[in-house]
């Protein structure tokens, strides 16, 4: 049975063999590299990826990273394709093939077919004199010395490599695209990485109840008002504008001085100036201030006039932290 210290060796072992392995990758990138950028860049069709086993695996991923920064693509098995889904490449489609070997069985009766078909071809394998290397328009180098398993039979390092050289490739042309940060978030609505890059704080705090008070109001309409509101908070205006803050903390330490607070009002122990945010403001910049200040909400403003607050467990709610 091995022991903790040769389990952990393995482990590190592995992770310095498929580095060594990604890092000699950019060795191998030349001018077929960029063609093939410039290629895809080009097309008005889409991008078909296809491999056959862990190869396969690897292509999915490729496609779903492709998609998500601005480059369409679609995956298609090998295996399939050659059993009735070739239908899926159309004219002016480019054809991506995976294959560390490049010379699987599916792979040689699926590149002919590719190939009268008139579609430019790209191969992504460690083998640039396999049959699949000979035949691609451009292959990408995915060259490995040996896999990370004892028996250098299991795909490891191989598979790693192909997943980088796609990841090369899906970087590249999102610069070729000029592809921002507005763009990423248009494909990802519905992810926290899309929301700190389009939601807002109005989208927030719109969602709240609204706290608010005035200079004169006593302390015990204030504590219903927090109490009532559930933000821990209200904002203390004049003529809709904010002139301070009352936090469930300023209650207590209100409660810790004075036996008698009966006749004491909203500016008594309010705090001036607080921290505001405008409601047309990104969300990611909400929780900075939240973050910077170490306070867990912000008041929110439109035009000048309270709007709402914003509180620390909604946007940790919405993923933004």
């Amino acid at each position: 049975m091995k022991t903790k210290a040769s389990i952990i060796n393995s482990a590190i072992e592995t992770i310095k063999l498929e580095g060594q392995s990604i890092l000699n990758l950019s060795t191998l990138i030349d001018n077929d590299f960029a063609d093939a950028v410039e290629l895809i860049y080009n097309s008005k069709g889409r991008v078909i990826i296809t491999g056959i086993g862990k190869s396969a695996i690897i292509a999915t991923k490729i496609v779903a990273t492709l998609n998500s920064t601005g480059t369409p693509a679609v995956f298609m098995h090998a295996a399939d394709a050659i059993h009735g889904d070739l239908g899926l490449i159309l004219e002016d489609d480019v054809v991506i093939c995976i294959s560390k070997s490049g010379n699987t069985p599916e792979i040689k009766v699926l590149v002919p077919l590719i190939k009268n078909a008139e579609n430019k071809m790209i191969a992504i394998t460690g083998n640039k004199d396999s049959f699949l290397g000979q035949q691609a328009d451009f292959v990408l180098n995915a060259f490995v010395q040996k896999e990370a398993c004892p028996n250098n039979l299991a795909p490891t390092t191989s598979t790693t490599a192909q997943l980088v050289l796609g990841d090369a490739l899906a970087v590249s042309l999102l610069e070729l695209r000029g592809f921002s940060s507005k763009d990423f978030a248009k494909y990802h609505p519905g992810g926290a990485l899309g929301k700190k890059l389009y939601l807002r704080v109005h989208d927030i705090s719109s969602a709240n109840m609204k706290p608010e008070v005035s200079l004169n109001t006593n302390i015990k309409q204030v504590i219903v008002e927090i109490s009532e509101k559930m933000l821990g908070v209200t904002a203390v205006t004049q003529d809709h504008k904010i002139v301070g803050i009352i936090t469930d903390g300023d209650l207590r330490r209100m409660l810790s001085k004075v036996d008698d607070f009966s006749q004491l009002t909203a500016k008594d122990i309010m705090s001036a100036n607080p921290k505001r945010i405008e409601e047309d403001a990104m969300a990611i910049d909400a929780m900075e201030v939240l973050e910077t200040y170490g306070i867990s909400q912000l008041l929110v403003e439109k035009d000048g006039q309270y709007a709402g607050v914003v509180h620390v467990h909604d946007l940790i709610r919405e993923g933004i932290l």
